[in-house]
């Protein structure tokens, strides 16, 4: 991918996270990285989302050295590199703190599939990582905050690529997704549901989730080599019912 491509993407993705309500104030950022590269664009820390421009995006490579840019780049860039490093599938990655799944992160709970509409987007529920520890803040707290989603999935065996949104103790959610538009589309899709569920819970109290095989169901009719939903296999979160652009 040519970087030019790559940092509009970009810019058209942190503005679509502030357009679809997920990024009150600066409260938020997107990336993208150019695999053949190894270079990562990433939004500038602070800057307002109408005012980006493809010249305000910074880059850098997997290690975090930044190659380009007069900006600092987002004070979650780490996190984002640590996600790059470890699932090498994804081409980009979402951190908001969007109203229903933060309070679902701040409430340390994960999001039950309660219907059909979370297994259309991930193969059960949305998982919440442990409270990162004292000594993890205070020594590179943003590095730590990634690898506290790799323990996450790791120690659970989740494929990222099933369910491609966490969310960080305390903190926030983060999503990812093949693609730029595609981990802009999860974190939409990610908030959504996480609204569904926190109505669902208030209204049914200890409701059960959905039974595993209307679980698969769902997912597959849209993931996957047998996908039927749609016009074409899309892959990941991504339909046709939500645009960034």
């Amino acid at each position: 991918m040519e970087l030019d491509g790559l940092k509009e993407e970009v810019v058209s993705g942190n503005q679509g996270i502030a357009r679809g309500g997920l990024a009150r104030f600066t409260f938020g950022n997107v990336s993208g990285i150019a695999r053949k590269e190894g270079l990562v664009v990433i939004k500038p820390s602070g800057v307002e989302y109408d005012a980006l421009t493809a010249a305000d995006m910074v880059v850098s490579d997997l290690e975090g050295n930044i190659v380009e840019g007069r900006w600092k780049p987002s004070s979650d860039l780490e996190t984002h590199l640590v996600l790059y490093r470890a699932f090498p599938e994804i081409g980009g990655v979402v951190h908001t703190h969007s109203e229903y799944a933060t309070a679902w992160a701040q409430a340390a709970k994960p999001i039950p599939c309660y219907g059909t509409t979370h297994a259309d987007y991930f193969h059960g529920s949305v998982p919440v990582t442990r409270m990162l520890r004292g000594e993890e803040v205070q020594e590179a707290y943003v590095h730590n905050t990634g690898m506290v989603i790799l323990e996450c999935f790791r120690e659970r065996k989740i494929d990222p690529l099933a369910v491609p949104a966490v969310l960080v103790a305390g903190h926030a959610p983060f999503c990812w997704g093949k693609s730029v538009e595609e981990a802009v589309h999860c974190a939409l899709a990610l908030e959504y549901i996480a609204r569904l569920a926190a109505h669902t819970a208030s209204l049914a109290g200890n409701c059960a989730e959905i039974p595993q095989h209307l679980l698969d169901r769902h997912h597959t009719r849209k993931h996957g080599p047998n996908a039927t939903y749609g016009q074409a296999a899309t892959g990941g979160c991504r339909g046709d019912e939500i645009k960034t652009k």
